[in-house]
């Protein structure tokens, strides 16, 4: 089912060992990231009687461009950026199947015949069983204190390499049916792993994600729902950036060589603060999500029409670099050349570049 496939980690969950108890539910803590971040591959399933070990390796998804209205799948690379000599290790915990234990009937006594005869519910005397040459009757023995039935799950795990141990021991449960214990597996592995961009994927996404896709699956471009929000070439005087904006970069675009440019639509209001964010043109690798975050903390001078601020739709070029010195050098370059603004797009600073005048 998992072995050489290409699957997404619901719920963005980043780091290299993460532990999920038996319904597939994260169990301890794991940071959240991107869903360009949680691409994976699974290499290697180990099995026992307690846990299942996926062991694995990770995948960023690099965008190449694509615009909404073509396919989005198509102009994408998955990178490996779990590094060499690491691994993924993902474990999940399994439902216990526990063998029924049968009920036996007692065994009458052996040796000793009926006695026949009237009984009285008077207990025997040791004096008369003696007369009567027989033992005296006594209680039935108290059960030895030990573990019960219901214990015998919890005393095999505690006996079990650690290694091997539930991640959450207090949620296990216990089935005599295989099949239902296989069932919950399946549940889990449902509840963990993707293997595409299904509805429930993209409903866990945030809204510039969700405005993406939605335009890729109608292959149009994005449009506000607000009919009253303008084009900036139908206003009198273009929204315009007042702020200082650097997006910051991220561990795995660095460590993969990961930059270039991405397009952001946002809509502008007359307050001048950034309203409904979409992506229009990603890069991947958890850098969209840093560009909206900046995006939004930005401060804007709104749009004006006859006189009075309006809402506008401002389009976004970000440009993602690469710290170094030979990048350094290419982004003074970049300053001394002319914004592009003549379509109405604003041209901001990446990080690492030259600050803009």
């Amino acid at each position: 089912m998992l072995v050489g496939k290409d699957l997404y980690l619901r719920g963005g969950y980043l780091g290299d060992s993460i532990s999920f108890n038996e319904h597939g539910k994260l169990s301890g803590h794991a940071p959240n990231g991107s869903y360009t971040l949680c691409g994976v591959r699974i290499e290697k399933v180990h099995l026992t009687k307690h846990k299942v070990e996926l062991v694995g390796a990770r995948y960023g998804l690099h965008f190449l461009g694509a615009l909404p209205y073509e396919d989005p799948t198509k102009a994408l690379d998955r990178v490996k950026i779990t590094p060499k000599k690491k691994v993924l290790r993902l474990t999940i915990d399994r439902e216990i199947v526990v063998k029924a234990k049968k009920v036996k009937a007692p065994k009458p006594e052996k040796g000793k015949a009926a006695r026949k005869g009237p009984t009285t519910d008077k207990p025997v005397t040791p004096e008369a069983a003696s007369a009567e040459g027989t033992p005296p009757a006594t209680a039935p023995p108290a059960e030895p204190a030990g573990k019960s039935d219901a214990d015998q799950p919890s005393t095999e795990m505690a006996a079990a390499p650690e290694a091997e141990r539930p991640a959450d021991p207090g949620s296990v449960t216990t089935t005599t049916s295989p099949a239902h214990a296989a069932n919950v597996l399946k549940q889990a592995l449902d509840n963990i792993f993707a293997s595409s961009l299904d509805e429930r994927m993209l409903a866990e996404m945030p809204s510039f994600w969700k405005l993406y896709y939605q335009a890729a699956a109608s292959k149009t471009d994005y449009r506000p729902a607000d009919p009253a929000v303008l084009r900036q070439n139908t206003v009198d005087q273009k929204a315009r950036l007042l702020s200082k904006f650097e997006p910051g970069s991220n561990e795995y675009a660095q460590a993969n060589g990961v930059a270039g440019m991405a397009l952001y639509h946002a809509v502008i209001g007359p307050d001048g603060k950034p309203g409904e964010i979409a992506v229009a043109r990603p890069i991947g690798f958890g850098l969209d999500e840093i560009a909206v975050d900046s995006i939004n903390k930005a401060s804007f001078e709104p749009a004006v029409k006859d006189g009075k601020p309006v809402p506008v739709l401002l389009d976004l070029v970000v440009q993602f670099r690469i710290y170094s010195k030979r990048t350094a050098a290419a982004s003074n370059a970049d300053a001394d050349k002319p914004d592009a603004n003549q379509s109405g797009i604003q041209s901001l600073p990446g990080p690492y570049s030259a600050p803009h005048q």
